[in-house]
């Protein structure tokens, strides 16, 4: 037996600096040839950078891999209120993010769930094409595109919609738990800080889209990895983003909501695919 080929992979070798956001420290985590490609990587709830580890080793070969904790979680905490959680806030975050990373070229973009949905208000920013080079959004839709559809749905029913936003609906059922008064002492008691801390992104957050979506539109060019085995998205929030991409393209791949951790090869061959192309086109 070859006891070398069955060894654990050492340990991914991160250079770790701080970066200031939006009024919080921000700890980056950077791989890879300093002048290859640059992607930011952003992590959902409630993870942080070591989401993507696997995923950073298949990149890393070929890409500039940053990834950062993003405010509250892992090595960036801020005892900041809710309001500092909000979109606009989280995407300053990231814009700080691209702007230390690569001042003069744009950056590729991979989000995943809440990180997914804080790139999605980047994305949608006025001249977000001359920083962000292309996205790739894994299991967060974007929250404006997601009320409008629900919207439209109800001010136009037909069957198949209303079955795609019950769909979601029943999907999404978790999440009054994590904005009521229980979910705190719940999560202390299992001892998961990154948890607690990370309720504030859907406090700070859910309610405000669907009252009042706003128009949030794109030219980035957009890839959407829709997970079939996924239980939190549906198919309906990820087409609800059809109408207001200019350039967006959707992959279906079997595997559940934590595929940049459980199918890290499949994910990163996609990502790579994405990436290269747009730095083709440009």
């Amino acid at each position: 037996m070859d006891v070398a080929a069955h060894r654990p992979p050492p340990p991914l070798q991160w250079r770790q600096h701080t970066v200031v956001g939006d009024g919080v420290e921000l700890a980056v985590h950077e791989v890879g040839d300093p002048t290859a490609p640059p992607v930011v990587l952003v992590h959902g709830y409630p993870d942080t950078h070591l989401l993507w580890t696997r995923l950073a080793r298949h990149l890393s070969h070929e890409l500039r891999v940053i990834a950062y904790d993003t405010r509250g979680q892992g090595l960036s905490p801020t005892r900041a209120p809710d309001p500092a959680f909000a979109l606009p806030r989280l995407a300053a975050d990231l814009m700080a993010v691209l702007d230390d990373a690569s001042p003069d070229r744009p950056v590729h973009v991979v989000g995943h769930d809440w990180g997914s949905v804080q790139a999605w208000e980047a994305v949608c920013e006025p001249g977000a094409e001359h920083r962000i080079a292309s996205f790739t959004s894994i299991s967060g839709p974007n929250l404006d595109h997601v009320a409008a559809w629900m919207r439209g749905t109800l001010q136009r029913p037909t069957p198949g919609r209303v079955a795609g936003v019950a769909s979601q609906v029943v999907s999404s059922s978790y999440v009054p738990l994590l904005v009521s008064p229980l979910a705190p002492p719940v999560l202390r008691l299992v001892g998961d800080r990154d948890a607690v801390s990370g309720l504030r992104y859907y406090r700070g957050n859910l309610g405000a889209a669907t009252r009042r979506p706003r128009e949030r539109r794109t030219s980035v060019p957009v890839l959407q990895l829709e997970l079939t085995r996924d239980l939190a998205i549906r198919h309906g929030a990820l087409a609800a983003s059809d109408p207001w991409c200019h350039d967006l393209r959707r992959v279906s791949l079997p595997a559940g909501h934590w595929a940049p951790r459980t199918h890290p090869g499949v994910v990163a061959r996609e990502v790579r695919r994405h990436v290269l192309d747009a730095e083709r086109r440009t």
